[in-house]
């Protein structure tokens, strides 16, 4: 056997070790997991793809042939590709969305208001419903954030919904009751964005 063989075999076997200690780990956690209820999850940050993360959680529910409701909060007039497939190709997902656009856009507190008050009775119908097995509340953190909508009025939605029922909160921010709430918190990290270098949004990636 030549030395780079020996080598190689060497390597190999220690990354085989290595793989073996973690599947270990990762088998004792699974078996640690023993509870069985839906998710609460909050996909916070400053980076892009927010939004995109929860939509691909709508297609895993879809797959395994779940029911699903979007509630979109802030979102303007302009669909954007998620939001077209689900209207045109996906009509057992209910979907509501507040259409008023960017509050930088209306401009109107008093209305953005009303607006989201209305929306947001779309999403308690929704998490008031044991039918539902994921609803995602798409930038609803800004209604917090805003005070736009009674915190606490959110929070206990969330809390007291239907046992076997998740929910998807996306956006910016949410604070701290909200985080301390859910079960699981992801944050999107701003490196890099093409805006900033002057690339306009690419319908199909941005939009």
């Amino acid at each position: 056997m030549s030395d780079s063989d020996d080598k190689q075999q060497r390597k190999d076997a220690k990354h085989k070790a290595a793989m073996q200690k973690q599947k270990a780990k990762v088998d004792a956690r699974i078996e640690e997991a023993s509870l069985e209820r839906g998710v609460a999850v909050l996909v916070t940050g400053n980076g892009k793809g927010k939004s995109s993360s929860a939509f691909g959680m709508v297609l895993r529910a879809l797959g395994y042939g779940m029911k699903v409701g979007v509630v979109q909060f802030i979102k303007g007039k302009q669909l954007s590709g998620e939001e077209i497939f689900l209207r045109d190709r996906l009509p057992e997902v209910d979907f509501h969305q507040m259409g008023t656009g960017f509050t930088w856009n209306t401009q109107d507190r008093s209305g953005d208001i009303a607006a989201a008050r209305e929306t947001w009775e779309q999403a308690r119908r929704m998490l008031a419903d044991p039918a539902y097995d994921l609803v995602v509340l798409d930038e609803l953190t800004y209604m917090i954030g805003y005070d736009y909508l009674p915190e606490q009025e959110i929070l206990d939605a969330i809390a007291n919904r239907p046992r076997e029922q998740s929910v998807v909160v996306t956006g910016r921010g949410g604070g701290a009751a909200l985080q301390e709430l859910v079960d699981t918190v992801s944050e999107v990290k701003d490196v890099k964005h093409a805006f900033r270098a002057g690339i306009k949004a690419r319908r199909g990636v941005d939009f």
